[in-house]
């Protein structure tokens, strides 16, 4: 049962902050809070007691049936060495990629050219390391997951950051900006894009991304577009593959994904990497091996199910994310500032008016027990942000909004 057609009768009543009541799924919303500051992942691990997690990017749900199901027949099958050899010909999800592809976004993505990563950042790494020398420029909007910029730095291709701008109706990737950047660079070789966006949520039109597939072209870029959040995107936004922009575009771009987010398998470790440039796979598969990692049998079983399998799930996954999103607008304390995000489920909170510092995780970590991400992680246009997780249950969600309520009322801040 989808959680757009859960009976009237499973509403909630209202509660002190002033939420609409909210359909219930006979799923997600039954998750029990105590089972979840149970679990060893890294989201609840690391929350301190009697404090409800919102920081890291997974989702409370439990994976899709069809998932669970093909991680038991690999298991009861054979656990031995698998005849396939990280993404190369012959794998088992080159096929099953480019089916999603084509039926979720119309691009006729190319079978033979999907390589297997342990996730996107190794993806990114191992991309980097063949494709570009030391000291070669990345360029990047801003604010950028944590992971990206500390590995850009960490294997010396610095990274070239152009912030996203607020804009009356929301945030705005301005192709000009990122013209200036590369005219002022010196040997900048890589396009890195997110999109949807971390963590703004922010959805790229089509105009937006034909200005930076021109800048591409003009300056001989290779593109890495991260589109591991295409899967969550709201209705009536749209998603647009890069590399489905042309031919000449598909040719020098590199499109990561993985299961992590719209299938809650970040455990699972396993990305995969479709590879326009024909001497990118080359070399890829002249370093296949250990150097580079190579994921495992039940990872690739469980990102197969996903893709092949996981619609049915995902849908009402996107219905429950949508009314989380509606329910978090409503209900967030006022003065905090945010705009709906366009896809995923990743709430990017303005609490500078509140006047929280310049890391507000701090202030709702100790006052309201709840753990968010910290903004300033993403860089400097994060002082003053935090970023919220709102895959969840009603139930925890609205005791997060309270509790924050709570804290700022308490201490008089609202």
């Amino acid at each position: 049962m989808s959680a757009d057609t859960t009976p009237a009768a499973d509403f909630e009543p209202s509660d002190p902050a002033g939420h609409e009541p909210a359909r219930r799924h006979p799923v997600f919303d039954a998750l029990d809070p105590d089972a979840l500051a149970r679990r060893d992942g890294e989201k609840w691990a690391y929350a301190p007691e009697d404090t409800l997690s919102a920081w890291i990017g997974d989702m409370d749900f439990p994976i899709a049936p069809g998932i669970r199901a093909a991680l038991i027949r690999r298991i009861d099958g054979d656990l031995g060495y698998p005849v396939w050899f990280d993404g190369t010909e012959g794998a088992p999800l080159g096929e099953v990629f480019a089916a999603r592809m084509k039926r979720r976004f119309g691009f006729a993505a190319e079978p033979t050219h999907l390589r297997l990563f342990t996730d996107v950042n190794q993806a990114m790494s191992a991309i980097l390391h063949l494709a570009t020398r030391p000291g070669d420029a990345v360029v990047l909007h801003t604010p950028a997951c944590p992971p990206f910029v500390d590995d850009l730095r960490r294997i010396d291709r610095p990274p070239l950051t152009v912030p996203i701008e607020e804009g009356a109706h929301g945030w705005t990737l301005d192709p000009d900006r990122v013209a200036a950047t590369l005219d002022r660079a010196d040997r900048c070789r890589v396009l890195f894009l997110v999109n949807p966006h971390n963590p703004t949520g922010r959805v790229l039109r089509r105009d937006e991304l034909e200005g930076l597939a021109e800048l591409a072209l003009r300056h001989d870029l290779l593109v890495i577009s991260d589109e591991v959040h295409a899967d969550l995107t709201h209705p009536p936004h749209v998603h647009i593959p890069f590399a489905s922009l042309g031919p000449e575009i598909a040719a020098r771009t590199v499109t990561v994904t993985s299961g992590s987010k719209a299938f809650n398998l970040a455990g699972i470790r396993c990305a995969a990497a479709h590879i326009g440039p024909p001497e990118l796979r080359d070399a890829v598969d002249a370093r296949r091996g250990l150097l580079f990692g190579q994921v495992g049998v039940l990872a690739v079983a469980a990102l197969a199910a996903a893709w092949a399998d996981g619609d049915a799930w995902l849908d009402e996954v996107r219905g429950l994310l949508d009314r989380n999103r509606r329910r978090l607008a409503a209900g967030l304390p006022e003065g905090i500032r945010h705009h709906s995000p366009e896809a995923g489920f990743l709430a990017w909170l303005d609490c500078r008016p509140l006047g929280l510092g310049d890391d507000p995780y701090v202030f709702f970590r100790d006052h309201a027990k709840v753990l968010l991400f910290s903004g300033p992680s993403f860089g400097p246009e994060g002082n003053g942000f935090a970023r919220l997780n709102f895959a969840t249950s009603a139930g925890v969600l609205d005791t997060i909004l309270n509790r924050m309520h709570t804290a700022l009322r308490t201490r008089g801040h609202v």
